[in-house]
């Protein structure tokens, strides 16, 4: 039986919902993951930046744009001892500026991929995947990544349903 990773980067604090700043005291990625874990087992990994974001969601975004143009790779406060026991891997992540967090990019180059089959899910508000499923195949191009799933933040708390039907397909 395939072992399962759910590795994550989530925004609690203020985030943008339907088109106002609300303050979650967790992320929507991170209620995805969970939901994910419900699912179809796993263990869950969350990555978490040793330094923190700005807690002001307009000035994140700005420092979000930043690392993308500089193509920063932000230091993480913890690893995975190894990824080798993992066949299995769903990524999720919001999308910030079409992409993923800086950070995951420090995640997904820190190991070895090669086939290992990722599954990525974004949350979002309304640019689905944007460009991430491309991104993270030019990243760890020897792993097997799939399409993924999007689901819209302000969604994210009533989407058990559709994410565990989607997880249990995609195994």
């Amino acid at each position: 039986m395939a072992k399962i990773l759910i590795a994550y980067y989530s925004r609690k604090g203020q985030n943008y919902v339907n088109g106002s700043i609300k303050n979650l005291a967790k992320g929507n990625t991170e209620v995805v993951a969970e939901f994910i874990q419900k699912a179809v087992g796993g263990d869950l990994f969350e990555i978490d930046t040793v330094k923190n974001y700005p807690v002001d969601y307009t000035e994140c975004t700005e420092v979000a744009k930043e690392e993308i143009r500089q193509k920063a790779r932000p230091e993480l406060k913890k690893y995975l001892d190894n990824i080798d026991d993992y066949d299995t891997i769903f990524l999720g992540y919001p999308i910030w500026w079409s992409v993923p967090p800086m950070a995951v990019s420090t995640f997904l180059e820190r190991y070895d991929f090669t086939g290992k089959k990722v599954i990525p899910f974004a949350t979002h508000e309304g640019s689905g995947l944007g460009g991430s499923v491309s991104y993270i195949k030019k990243i760890i191009p020897a792993a097997d990544v799939k399409t993924g799933l999007a689901i819209h933040g302000a969604e994210a708390a009533k989407s058990e349903s559709q994410v565990a039907a989607w997880a249990k397909k995609s195994l």
